[in-house]
């Protein structure tokens, strides 16, 4: 009976493993426990209906965007974002828009081209690595675009180094399940703090149709192999 016990407890401890080591990417980092939106458009909502709400302001306001500063636009689509926090920062500031999308790249390159806006460079990004230049960012925007991100632990591990001392990484998203199109407010804060960031401010910010998440990232970036993925 000892030697089937034994036996048995072996296989749990095998079982356990297994089951942890297919909840992980092949670079060691958790696989996300919950669903992955797909993209399906460049825009969240038309631009004119966004401005009559006063989406932008409140959020750069509540961003603590100011003239001067550099900050990154992620998922920026067709530069909704990006057009507004150019004019922001203004001439002394930067603006990095990234998109992982081909066509919403070009499309944002193209109307940035049009309107002359000197301070703002287009990136092609990658799904797990924003490639963003290290100690660059004041504020890096993730506008309802966080719960399309497949990798979000390795996303927000290799977008870390890319804050400038002080900075922040912001989320504007809707506070529902990922599966449609938004990513409620615990699991958001599960998923960064994995990765070592914390939470600075949440508000809700109508406007943009949910709420607005400030994070930090404090300490040394974690090892891979000691996060956990979080559940919904």
């Amino acid at each position: 009976m000892r030697a089937h016990a034994l036996v048995l407890a072996l296989l749990l401890v095998s079982c356990r493993k297994a089951a942890t080591d297919e909840a992980r990417t092949p670079t060691g980092f958790p696989q996300a426990a919950r669903a992955v939106a797909k993209v399906v458009s460049g825009s969240w909502s038309n631009e004119p209906d966004r401005d009559r709400k006063g989406e932008a302001e409140a959020v750069m306001h509540a961003a603590d965007v100011r003239p001067g500063m550099t900050v990154a636009d992620i998922g920026a689509g067709e530069g909704y974002y990006t057009i507004r926090l150019a004019a922001r920062v203004g001439p002394k500031g930067r603006v990095l828009a990234e998109d992982i999308v081909p066509l919403f790249h070009d499309r944002l390159a193209d109307r940035v081209y049009r309107d002359g806006l000197d301070n703002v460079s287009v990136k092609l990004g990658k799904p797990v690595d924003p490639g963003l230049p290290e100690g660059s960012f004041d504020r890096i925007f993730m506008v309802h675009m966080y719960h399309e991100i497949q990798q979000p632990y390795e996303f927000l591990w290799n977008l870390r180094p890319s804050l400038a001392p002080g900075g922040m990484v912001v989320v504007v998203d809707a506070d529902r399940p990922t599966q449609e199109h938004g990513t409620p407010s615990s699991l958001l804060d599960c998923e960064f703090r994995q990765v070592g960031y914390t939470l600075v401010k949440r508000k809700p910010m109508p406007q943009a149709g949910g709420y607005l998440a400030l994070y930090k990232a404090e300490g040394p970036r974690p090892d891979p192999r000691s996060m956990h993925a979080c559940k919904s």
